[in-house]
């Protein structure tokens, strides 16, 4: 006898999200992600509380991530220094300049670089990669800076770093995962090579150059050995050479014995640099993080 009306159920089957294995996962891999913020967090959360710390708790090693006898003396007395905030202005300029130049030269030979039917591309590829993994040395870098009359100049901090290899891969492969129909279609309506890169590529390409001027600001801004390298004159260094000074000082004897009033808060003088100096990033971030996510994989599809 046939019973209308019914239909055989076939057994529910768990997916892999709903499995057991895939629970533990998540909760394995919650647990370590936890941890790794925890690390990660731990220094600066001490920096911090050891700037608002008194000295003589700091000394003791009493301070953690909570503040030991809540003090902003250091504050006051760092920004009553004029060349701290010297300096601060001029790694704001650096960074600023040095990220802009770095974004045009690093867009411009990545764009080249990903045309498949450029003459001699495999050429400009192995010069880059050359450079990533060799460079003529600190003496010959120096020698040249100063020959070409960049030393005690911004062009000396912002122009021999100018490229980054790693960052100059990462765009080419973005540029190369755009469809090359865009790129005929410009073409066929009257497009030259510069318009289709400021018209029709650099549109699309918002996701990639806010990642790399991520990188390239990052990079410029906690750079300091270039600057100590290449610049003599106090009112031209950046605040990580200020910070660099002010760590080195501290713990000679001579600036010990010259200035005792200095190096009586210069455990907590270095944590307030470091505070005022990692802001400006920190403030930053969270406006390209979306950005950069996604830059990063869109980098990422093709080698």
């Amino acid at each position: 006898m046939v019973i209308l009306g019914t239909k055989s159920e076939a057994p529910k089957t768990r997916g892999p999200v709903d499995s057991r294995g895939y629970r533990i996962f998540r909760v394995v891999n919650t647990v370590v992600l936890i941890g790794v913020v925890v690390v990660t967090l731990f220094p600066f959360l001490n920096i911090v509380a050891r700037s608002l710390s008194e000295e003589a708790y700091i000394i003791a090693g009493k301070v953690s991530i909570v503040p030991r006898g809540f003090d902003l003396t250091a504050y006051k007395l760092l920004m009553s220094d004029a060349l701290f905030w010297t300096n601060y202005r001029n790694t704001v300029v650096y960074t600023v300049v040095a990220t802009l130049i770095s974004i045009v030269l690093t867009t411009c030979y990545a764009y080249v670089l990903s045309k498949p039917q450029l003459k001699g591309r495999s050429f400009l590829v192995g010069v880059a990669l050359f450079t990533m993994f060799f460079s003529g040395g600190l003496i010959p870098n120096y020698v040249l800076v100063t020959s070409l009359g960049m030393k005690n100049t911004i062009w000396a901090v912002v122009i021999p770093n100018a490229i980054s290899v790693f960052n100059l891969l990462v765009m080419k492969a973005f540029f190369e995962s755009l469809p090359t129909e865009l790129e005929e279609a410009a073409a066929v309506d009257g497009l030259n090579t510069y318009g289709i890169l400021l018209r029709i590529v650099l549109p699309l390409s918002k996701a990639i150059i806010a990642t790399m001027v991520l990188f390239y600001a990052v990079s410029f801004w906690n750079s300091w050995f270039t600057a100590f390298l290449y610049l003599d004159q106090q009112d031209l260094l950046p605040v990580t050479v200020y910070l660099r000074n002010l760590i080195a000082g501290a713990t000679s004897p001579e600036s010990t014995a010259a200035n005792a009033d200095k190096v009586q808060a210069a455990a907590t003088l270095q944590a307030v640099t470091i505070v005022l100096t990692t802001l400006p990033i920190l403030a930053v971030y969270p406006f390209v993080q979306r950005y950069f996510v996604s830059g990063v994989l869109l980098g990422a599809v093709k080698g």
